[in-house]
């Protein structure tokens, strides 16, 4: 949701950064790989180490830049096709590390919390699928639009809550955590919905190469 309504706000922050990297001659794929190597190793590094509220302000503000590149994209009459599968599988990169971190955070520190950990491990699964439901729709010319949990949301809600968790402060992981995934999981049945009722769900594909036909009795002749 955020991502659809949340550009026209940050854009007056976000611009001079964009403006002032592309007088620099930072190019759009620079930033995103530098964001990404910074998150993953902040997640990887810190999370595990239960450094919780640290990582958690350092990893916002690497991931800030995946607003940033894509504005200097935009600023340079729009991206190239390499930069989009780029920042997408940058950002997967990114969002498995966190979680991922976060599933080796309870087990070397609250080997106790089994319910969390699936909670966590259900975030991840489901973060992949919801981005390859809209990748795969939209190869087949379906556009899938908006979602209840979308990257914005889930790294939010999934940051602040490591971060008060990391304060002290009780429950608000836990409540982040289930959220999150019980969010997610709707999200991929919402993007599955949009796309089975798309005006074009039921457009034929071509057959694999040498595939053959199915025959009934019926079409035998």
């Amino acid at each position: 949701m955020l991502s659809v309504h949340g550009r026209k706000p940050a854009a007056v922050v976000i611009e001079p950064i964009a403006r002032r990297l592309s007088s620099w001659g930072v190019t759009p794929n620079m930033v995103t790989i530098a964001g990404t190597v910074l998150a993953v190793v902040f997640a990887l590094w810190l999370i595990p180490a239960g450094h919780l509220f640290i990582a958690a302000a350092l990893i916002g503000l690497t991931v800030a830049t995946d607003m940033v590149d894509g504005t200097m994209a935009r600023m340079r009459g729009g991206g190239t096709n390499f930069g989009a599968v780029l920042d997408a599988t940058c950002d997967r990169l990114s969002d498995g590390a966190i979680f991922a971190a976060l599933t080796v955070y309870f087990v070397l520190h609250e080997p106790h919390e089994v319910g969390l950990l699936c909670a966590v491990l259900l975030i991840l699964v489901c973060s992949q699928v919801t981005s390859y439901v809209k990748a795969r729709a939209e190869a087949s010319g379906i556009k899938v639009i908006g979602g209840l949990i979308e990257r914005p949301e889930r790294l939010i809600i999934g940051l602040v809550s490591i971060g008060l968790h990391g304060l002290g402060l009780p429950y608000i992981l836990a409540i982040g955590l289930w959220a999150l995934a019980a969010g997610s999981v709707y999200t991929v049945i919402e993007r599955l919905w949009i796309t089975a009722t798309a005006e074009n769900a039921a457009g034929k594909i071509a057959a694999p190469t040498g595939a053959r036909e199915f025959s009934t009795p019926e079409n035998k002749g």
